[in-house]
C-alpha cells in the first residue's frame, strides 16, 4: 500500500499570521489548522497515527503568503526539530 498524501498549507491570515492547514487527501473533507508548529506536529503525528505513519508530506504556500512567513514556518519547523533531538539525546539547556 502505498503512503497517504497529507498537504501542509502555508496560509496567511488577514492580519499577516501565518498558519497551516493539514488536509488529508485520502478524505476529502478532512483537515486541520495549526496555529503554531507544536500543534502542526501533535496533529500531524495523531492524523498519521491512522495510517500506521505510512504518509508523505506535500507542503505548498498560498499566493499571498510572503518569502518571510515561509521561512518562519521554516526556522520554527527546524527549532521544533532540534528540541526534539536534544530531548532524545538527554540534553538540558540552562
Amino acid at each position: 500500500m502505498a503512503a497517504v498524501v497529507f498537504e501542509s498549507i502555508i496560509r496567511s491570515n488577514p492580519v499577516g499570521k501565518w498558519y497551516i492547514e493539514l488536509v488529508d487527501t485520502s478524505e476529502e473533507d478532512r483537515s486541520e489548522f495549526c496555529l503554531d508548529i507544536e500543534e502542526y506536529a501533535q496533529k500531524i503525528e495523531d492524523m498519521g497515527a491512522e495510517y500506521g505513519g505510512d504518509i508523505e508530506v506535500k507542503w505548498q504556500a498560498d499566493d499571498n503568503v510572503t518569502q518571510q512567513q515561509i521561512n518562519e514556518v521554516r526556522m520554527a519547523i527546524a527549532a521544533w526539530e532540534q528540541e526534539q533531538e536534544a530531548g532524545r539525546s538527554g540534553e538540558v539547556d540552562i
